[in-house]
């Protein structure tokens, strides 16, 4: 196996593709711890951060409203912030500047996923043009030695094939944690989308109920009750 040899040995005999491979896997690392730590930071209470703004609305503090956003300072206190800062206006206006900011952080929470992506699907593909270049080497240095009369031994053959897939087995051991990584990470993505864009909502009809003016009641007319004659 390739683990039971030292490091510097692999590279000698996997050949100069390893290199990327390692590279790869050093970045994909590095993304991945990241991201997590990112997703970790956003790992708020969103019943709190809404039940405190909701409570500012209602109370016609839309200053403290902000404040609350600017100290999660989250992609979720952004979005709502955008909404807050349209208090007053209709609902498609306020609806929409919130769809808007949506739209930007999405961007940030997907920040790095594509490359992590691209590395699960571009590491194999690696391993196996390392085996393939190896391998024709292999051969036409059975070809070449045959035309000498010099033909390999078994030993030598299987020295060459193992030094072959040598390559393939790293791409393949980068490649798995790299798609588990991603898939964990873009469900991370998805359910934080979900929240915005659900917290948006209700942020949308909350603001447009707190801002409407007291129905009159029916039979009174805005002068007040008819004086007595």
């Amino acid at each position: 196996m390739m683990w039971e040899s030292a490091p510097w040995q692999l590279f000698s005999i996997g050949g100069p593709l390893l290199w990327p491979i390692l590279f790869c896997s050093v970045f994909a690392t590095a993304i991945v711890i990241d991201r997590v730590l990112f997703f970790y930071s956003l790992n708020e209470d969103v019943a709190a951060l809404k039940r405190a703004i909701f409570i500012a609305v209602r109370n016609n503090d839309i200053k403290s409203a902000m404040t609350a956003c600017d100290v999660s300072a989250t992609p979720l206190a952004r979005v709502l912030k955008a909404g807050l800062m349209q208090y007053g206006r209709g609902k498609e206006e306020i609806a929409a500047a919130m769809a808007q900011v949506v739209k930007l952080e999405a961007v940030v929470l997907r920040q790095r996923l594509p490359a992590l992506a691209a590395i699960g699907r571009v590491v194999p593909l690696l391993g196996f043009l390392g085996t393939v270049t190896a391998l024709c080497s292999l051969f036409h240095t059975m070809s070449v030695r045959s035309q000498a009369f010099n033909q390999l031994t078994p030993a030598d053959v299987s020295r060459g094939v193992w030094s072959a897939l040598i390559t393939t087995e790293a791409g393949l051991i980068v490649m798995i944690p790299c798609v588990l990584a991603y898939s964990f990470l873009a469900d991370h993505q998805d359910r934080y989308g979900c929240k915005m864009a659900q917290a948006a909502a209700d942020l949308a009809d909350f603001l447009v109920h707190t801002a409407e003016p007291p129905a009159i009641a029916e039979g009174d007319d805005e002068s007040g009750p008819a004086q007595a004659v």
